[in-house]
């Protein structure tokens, strides 16, 4: 029985694999033999080719891989080598890559067939071992006579990556080095693999733009393209958490019932408590995660970052609550109570002790969920709302049961 033929990659198809979701990739794929497989993600891009990746079937992926060239092959093997989230998830093969020795008339006409087949901003220089020596400008290039050798014209002791670094940490190093190209190198310098500057920014935007999804349980996989059907497993999980945290608020509130059904206004201000600690814990929160992000909260200043949200959390609650317990005062007032003044104090109190405790759980929770080996973002919302929710029903439902 003869092979069916070989399909020619168009245009169209590698669109559509772009557009759409990585699950619907994923499916589209199954349609088509390795080698054509290989050959469309070998045009895709690397963010892409990686969500792809991390789902495909471990035995498909192996058929991919192998039925890709030698060089690519083994540039995607490596793939599985490094943690995701790190430059060497990023990696295209080095191309372009020649001898000290080779002169510049030599390398242009190399250069002219690569251009054929890949994209080439940069040539560089390396050892017999393969150990990166320099970095060739094209217009050092273009300016230099033909019969020196590349030597004369590389520029030595090139900045380089290495595939080990996370994408966050890459981004502070090259802050100041706008290339468009980056070399990246093993430890002993040897010329690994290279990653483009836009890839590399893009990469760091979608992280950024996925954090406030994790926040609240959603995965950054998801896009507006992926089915009903897995964005609800994707979120459905988290939801079941929350509920499961929403009881413990609930059960907080419940051992209170016999004050709540002496004085019902009291459940007037449980959602006023519970709103303004969980905003003020929601902004610590941010504020947390944008330092862990730009590397300003490192290890050894997390308790000045808590010092800081416990004072920022007394003053805001001081102000917030002589609003809010001049708003129970009067509430209090029109319904006759005979503890108008004493429920004002008593929001004013549990306000400052509520929002203080929210700052602080602000810090505290990106930094534990970091300190316990998980993503300082995922669904870090959920915990933060249980806490706020229970240390600001509990507070002023506790002072109005001791002092009422």
């Amino acid at each position: 029985m003869t092979a069916p033929a070989a399909r020619s990659f168009t245009p169209p198809i590698v669109d559509e694999i772009a557009a759409g979701s990585a699950q619907d990739a994923v499916a589209r794929l199954a349609t088509f033999r390795p080698e054509e497989a290989a050959g469309l993600l070998a045009r895709a891009h690397v963010l892409r080719r990686n969500e792809v990746f991390a789902l495909l079937p471990p035995s498909q992926l192996d058929s991919i891989i192998a039925a890709a060239p030698p060089e690519t092959a083994a540039q995607w093997r490596a793939w599985k080598q490094y943690p995701e989230d790190t430059i060497g998830r990023l990696m295209e093969p080095p191309v372009a890559v020649f001898s000290p020795e080779v002169t510049v008339s030599q390398a242009v006409e190399e250069l002219r067939e690569l251009t054929k087949k890949a994209f080439i901003t940069y040539g560089f220089t390396a050892d017999e071992k393969g150990r990166l020596l320099g970095v060739i400008v094209m217009r050092e290039l273009l300016l230099a006579r033909p019969e020196q050798t590349l030597a004369e014209i590389t520029l030595a002791n090139p900045f380089y990556l290495t595939p080990d670094l996370s994408i966050t940490d890459a981004m502070k190093t090259v802050l100041n080095r706008h290339y468009p190209v980056y070399p990246i190198c093993a430890t002993d310098g040897t010329f690994i693999g290279l990653v483009r500057g836009s890839t590399l920014f893009e990469a760091q935007a979608v992280e950024l733009s996925a954090q406030a999804g994790t926040m609240v349980g959603v995965v950054k996989e998801e896009r507006l393209a992926t089915s009903w059907q897995q964005s609800l497993k994707f979120r459905h999980p988290w939801l079941q958490l929350n509920l499961l945290t929403a009881f413990i608020a609930a059960a907080v509130v419940g051992m209170f019932e016999g004050t709540l059904e002496k004085i019902v206004l009291l459940a007037v201000f449980l959602p006023v408590m519970a709103g303004q600690s969980g905003n003020t814990g929601c902004q610590a929160l941010a504020v947390a995660l944008r330092g862990m992000t730009l590397g300003e909260l490192q290890t050894g200043k997390e308790k000045r970052a808590m010092m800081k949200e416990a004072v920022l959390g007394f003053c805001n609650g001081a102000l917030v609550g002589v609003t809010a317990g001049i708003g129970m005062y009067v509430y209090a007032t029109m319904q006759h109570s005979a503890h108008a003044l004493k429920l004002g104090i008593i929001v004013f109190v549990a306000m400052i002790g509520s929002c203080l405790v929210s700052g602080v759980s602000g810090v505290l929770v990106p930094v534990t969920l970091k300190k316990l080996g998980a993503d300082p973002a995922t669904a870090s919302s959920i915990f933060l709302t249980t806490a706020t929710d229970v240390v600001s029903m509990g507070l002023f439902l506790g002072l109005a049961t001791i002092f009422l």
